[in-house]
């Protein structure tokens, strides 16, 4: 089955009438990660429909909305060779025609914490963004991954709350063999760079060994692997109720999601896991 790329909503909305229709929402320069997500969406729907589209509504002024890669051509090979059967790949005009969304969803105060701290907005054009494909595409699944925690923890309330008929179906994070999440972002990592942003991944399974031990236990333990690799420059480490995604307390008992995000040279980075704090 060949690739068709579709630019325009019309086209789109006309291609898929009538049909069942997994959505994978990404930005492009895909990896296994993202590949990972189409083989669920095969397996949920006739039809997978897998966006591309850099939404300049993620990336605050500071940000590197012109670095972020795109590699359109690479990318229809791999979705071809997936047995994705639409791509959906707008011009920004085509999803903003009267320039930046007037109207916004608002990702609330969760959405101003963890990663919403450190790029202000980004979590209202995420929320903007995946609404107005949510209603383009009228998919019955959309597909996130994991290693995005505070995104499809946003996605899954945004869309409990508007009442949008969308299972949100959430992939586990996809990992390199020596543990380093698949991100877009590793291109830009040279090798002594990449070797140090290890310490993410080293550092989370720090903590999930000393949950037993408490949150300040399993603080330190992470903190002790980042403050022994020179390269990374930690933003935020936090420990969250997965139900709510607010930090936890000192008595906490339960399942708890660690958040990692660090600079590595001149690349940010972020991880996370799922731990389990008492006895």
């Amino acid at each position: 089955m060949s690739v068709t790329v579709v630019e325009t909503i019309e086209e789109l909305r006309s291609a898929l009438e009538g049909r069942t229709v997994a959505l994978v929402p990404t930005m492009g320069a895909l990896h296994d990660g993202h590949l990972a997500l189409v083989t669920r969406a095969t397996e949920l729907a006739e039809t997978v429909v897998v966006s591309i589209f850099v939404n300049p509504l993620q990336f605050g002024p500071s940000e590197d909305l012109d670095r972020y890669p795109r590699t359109l051509a690479d990318d229809l090979v791999k979705l071809e060779a997936a047995g994705v059967e639409f791509v959906f790949a707008p011009s920004v005009a085509e999803m903003y025609p009267g320039g930046s969304s007037e109207t916004k969803v608002t990702a609330g105060a969760v959405g101003t914490m963890y990663e919403g701290r450190s790029r202000p907005g980004h979590f209202d054009g995420m929320l903007t963004v995946v609404a107005k494909l949510l209603g383009i595409v009228r998919p019955r699944f959309v597909l996130f991954g994991q290693k995005d925690a505070q995104q499809v923890f946003l996605v899954q309330r945004m869309t409990a709350d508007l009442n949008i008929a969308t299972s949100v179906e959430v992939v586990e994070t996809v990992r390199e063999d020596n543990g380093l999440a698949l991100s877009s972002r590793n291109r830009f990592l040279d090798d002594r760079e990449k070797r140090a942003a290890l310490a993410l991944s080293t550092a989370l399974e720090a903590a999930q060994s000393s949950g037993d031990r408490g949150i300040d236990a399993v603080l330190a333990a992470a903190q002790s692997v980042l403050m022994g690799e020179n390269l990374v420059l930690l933003d935020y480490l936090s420990v969250v109720n997965p139900a709510t995604f607010l930090p936890v307390d000192d008595d906490y008992r339960g399942k708890a999601r660690v958040l990692i995000a660090a600079r590595v040279g001149d690349t940010r980075l972020i991880d996370n896991e799922l731990i389990h704090l008492g006895g």
